[in-house]
């Protein structure tokens, strides 16, 4: 991390888990354990639990994400949520173009851009996802598949906008299989996503955007890995659902 040029963030990714009450339980737990913490501390949940998980984090420094929002204002989009309706709801956060939206619901590098336009658009952070999967890498594509998703993703976005936007570097082959990668492939892979954004905004603008690191970092690899001078904290997943392990991976960024 260099926190002189940008910001820290843990962001935790629940994916499809925990009822409203559940996520009320949660939130009350890890309140006292990240207070004081010395990086942003964002928690995304599923669209059900948003009102639940602003409430319980009322007064705390946890900041409330979604998982997923359309790239429209309205219309007959049945099962989705537009931008508007999240920051009314309180939401500050969202991520955009996880690799289980890619894999399972259809997302492209075209939706990720629609969607990320519209989350900026509306005043919220966007956390937009890329990564490639384990043939893309054995083939030696990783650099280029990341510098491209990274641009797709960012086709129109000013550099003024870019202040709102956080890259997460999530290997997929790294995803919910507890294999992770090492430091230095993710200081690696986050270094090509800053390039990419050298690439297009100039260095000066890319050494202040915060790119994360997306692949199953936990209680125990997260030290190694926030040390490193391009990851600058982390979307976590299934640690990001026990109070304490989440709580230690924020001390590992606040350092």
């Amino acid at each position: 991390m260099n926190k002189a040029k940008r910001t820290a963030v843990i962001a935790g990714n629940w994916k499809m888990n925990k009822t409203p009450a559940e996520t009320t339980a949660l939130i009350n737990e890890m309140k006292p354990l990240v207070a004081g913490a010395d990086c942003k501390v964002v928690l995304c949940v599923p669209a059900i639990d948003i009102p639940a998980a602003v409430e319980a984090a009322k007064g705390s420094n946890i900041e409330i994400g979604a998982e997923n929002v359309h790239f429209k204002d309205s219309g007959a989009y049945t099962g989705e949520i537009a931008a508007n309706m999240l920051v009314e709801a309180g939401v500050k956060y969202v991520v955009i173009g996880h690799s289980e939206r890619r894999q399972y619901f259809g997302e492209t590098d075209q939706t990720v851009n629609l969607r990320t336009l519209a989350a900026v658009k509306a005043g919220l952070t966007a956390i937009v996802c890329v990564g490639e999967t384990l043939e893309q890498r054995e083939l030696g594509y990783t650099e280029t598949l990341l510098k491209f998703q990274t641009k797709m993703a960012l086709t129109n976005v000013s550099a003024e906008d870019l202040k709102n936007i956080i890259i997460a570097y999530e290997p997929v082959w790294a995803i919910g299989t507890g294999v992770t990668a090492t430091a230095e492939q993710a200081d690696e892979g986050n270094g090509f996503v800053r390039e990419a954004i050298a690439e297009v905004y100039g260095k000066d603008v890319a050494e202040t955007v915060t790119v994360q690191y997306g692949g199953s970092m936990n209680a125990k690899n997260a030290d190694e890995l926030v040390a490193k001078v391009n990851v600058d904290g982390g979307l976590i997943g299934g640690a990001s659902l026990k109070a304490e392990d989440f709580s230690v991976i924020v001390k590992a960024a606040s350092k």
